[in-house]
Order: structure tokens, then sequence, then C-alpha cells
């Protein structure tokens, strides 16, 4: 299985850090925009031919590897009010996770439903959240609630090229782009703030800005960092 390098989890264990310095009632708010640029393109593994395919593999769903995820590093101590954490889907189709990248708030309940005419078993070693929902078949669905903030890999145990990653947040600020790229963090508290754009398989990179009132904070990314 495949190992986060040492960096990632760092900064992520960084992000899931509260700070209780200022609270956004104590300070007026700001917000951040920007893109991320993805250089290279990422393919997702080929599924393999069921025994009822005579060796030609069906449709395939085409998983958006160009996803990526950005968030604040440190979350301001309004990341501890209560906050309804909501529901979630990530769908099993043609024998791909769709979205193959979900973030959510922490307490989330997350559905997978089965969409496919063959079983699925989703499970997960992930530390923040393991889990083994068993094999289920198509029409039915599934779900696990993510209490715990981390990375969490998901796979399926019947069908090895199936990947997908869930990250949770304890905080609100956190964003997937658009297919443009294009993102926006609202209500952000004002001062110094370092903000992160990752990727599953290009990495990530942070930057230190500086969030004011009344216009946005740009952060511009690209991913994979270019080498210097």
């Amino acid at each position: 299985m495949r190992q986060w390098p040492a960096r990632l989890t760092s900064c992520l264990a960084v992000a899931f850090v509260l700070s209780a310095v200022d609270t956004p009632a104590q300070r007026p708010l700001g917000a951040i925009r920007g893109r991320v640029d993805i250089r290279r393109v990422v393919t997702a593994p080929e599924r393999r031919p069921g025994v009822a395919e005579l060796g030609s593999p069906g449709p395939r769903e085409m998983p958006d590897t160009r996803r990526a995820v950005v968030y604040l590093e440190t979350a301001p101590a309004a990341a501890l009010e209560a906050r309804d954490p909501g529901r979630a889907r990530m769908d099993q189709r043609n024998e791909t996770f769709l979205p193959r990248v979900l973030a959510v708030d922490a307490g989330t309940l997350v559905d997978f439903p089965n969409n496919d005419g063959t079983y699925h078993n989703v499970f997960s070693l992930s530390k923040p959240n393991k889990f083994d929902l068993g094999r289920y078949a198509r029409g039915k669905s599934k779900s696990v609630r993510f209490d715990r903030p981390g990375i969490v890999r998901v796979f399926c145990d019947i069908h090895s090229h199936m990947s997908a990653t869930v990250i949770v947040f304890n905080h609100p600020w956190f964003a997937i782009p658009d297919e443009e790229g294009q993102f926006v963090l609202p209500e952000v508290p004002t001062g110094d703030r370092e903000i992160t754009a990752w990727h599953e398989r290009l990495g990530d990179t942070t930057q230190r800005i500086r969030v004011d009132s009344g216009r946005p904070t740009v952060a511009e990314f690209t991913l994979p960092v270019p080498p210097r």
C-alpha cells in the first residue's frame, strides 16, 4: 500500500491543530481566493477485465485526477464552535470511486452506494478512520461517519485498481477547486495565515499570506512544485 510522504503527513498534522490566539468574533473577516495549476497529467489505474468480459474491460468512468484540496494549515479557535457536519456521498460506478477525492468536516456521514453489477467491499486501514463495510451488491449502500481529522485512503478489496481519498478537517477553511482550478475560502479571520494546496499524487505546497478585511487575498499554486 502506498505510503504518504513524511512532509505531507507532517503538514496535515499541523493543519488539524487549533489555535486559541484569535477568533472571528474578536477580529474582522477577510477572504482568500486563487487558483491551483496542475501541470502534470495524472492517469488513473486501468481497470481489470472481469471473467465475463472475455479479456476486454467494460466502460470506465474517468475520475477527476486533477482534483486538489486547499486548506488553512492552522485553524483559528472558532473551529471549536459546533457545526452541523452534514452528509456526503462517494459513489462506486464502473469500478471507480466518484469523486476520487472528498473533503469533509469531522463528523460527516459519507454514503458509499454500489451502482455496479458486481459486489464491492469498501474498506480503509488509515489510522484516523479504520473500517470495513463488507461485501454488498448493486443497489445497496453503506455509510461511515468520519469523526477524526486526517487523511483516509479508501479501497475495494475485490477490485485492486479502485482507490480514493477522504480528507477530514476539524475547521471550515478548506475547499476543492473547480474545473478551472479556482477556489475561494470565505470568512477567514484576518491576520497572518498559512495556506496549503495538496494533491494525492503530486504532493503539496504551502504559502504564508496576510489576510485583510475589505478585499480578498490572492494565493496562486502550481503542482507539482517547479524545481528551483
